[in-house]
């Protein structure tokens, strides 16, 4: 690796993004934080120590040591939990993933890039500004667009997944965290001729 890790430290940082609080759990904006939680879930250890402004807990995953976060920052500020924790761990742009809900992709449909520009997402924003760079890995899972031209954006990001959608995302969450195990252990364009 760049940068040798001399504080203990972790292969890569897996940041889901979304916003803290009962008042956006399951919602479009929260996706990031379900990716985290279902890769929690399948090593059976809570993300709740909270380090960096983030909730966190170092795992094993596709033969990586990562710390996985959820940043309590709210989302327009995610780059300050990310930058701190990977100056900490002296981990590399290139070895900071992060998980986020894509407005441009249809529901359940996943994406994942090398680097490229923040496409209006605030947390994305937040973390190149923070980290100097947009060259950083992120799987961007689709919530979908709003139903009309009039419907507010903020409003269709901070809603709940509900029925049909619910179901849908379920299944998005489950495949992001496969694609996620396969970046890790396989590397980005592995991961993405296989789950682009």
């Amino acid at each position: 690796m760049l940068f040798g890790n001399r504080s203990g430290g972790v292969d890569w940082l897996v940041v889901g993004l979304g916003n803290p609080g009962e008042k956006f759990e399951n919602t479009r904006h929260n996706v990031g934080f379900l990716v985290v939680d279902e890769l929690a879930g399948r090593l059976d250890v809570p993300v709740q120590k909270l380090k960096h402004k983030a909730l966190t807990n170092t795992v094993r995953l596709g033969g990586q040591k990562v710390l996985l976060m959820k940043p309590v920052t709210f989302m327009n500020l995610s780059g300050e939990a990310v930058r701190p924790a990977a100056d900490f761990y002296k981990v590399p742009p290139d070895h900071v993933l992060v998980l986020s809900d894509d407005t441009a992709l249809p529901l359940g449909k996943l994406r994942i890039r090398k680097g490229g520009s923040a496409g209006g997402h605030n947390g994305l924003k937040s973390i190149i500004q923070h980290l100097g760079t947009d060259q950083f890995p992120r799987l961007r899972v689709g919530v979908g667009d709003k139903p009309h031209p009039d419907y507010d954006m903020a409003d269709w990001v901070l809603g709940k997944l509900q029925g049909e959608d619910k179901k849908t995302m379920d299944a998005a969450v489950k495949r992001a965290a496969d694609a996620v195990e396969c970046l890790l252990s396989h590397g980005a364009d592995t991961a993405m001729n296989r789950f682009n």
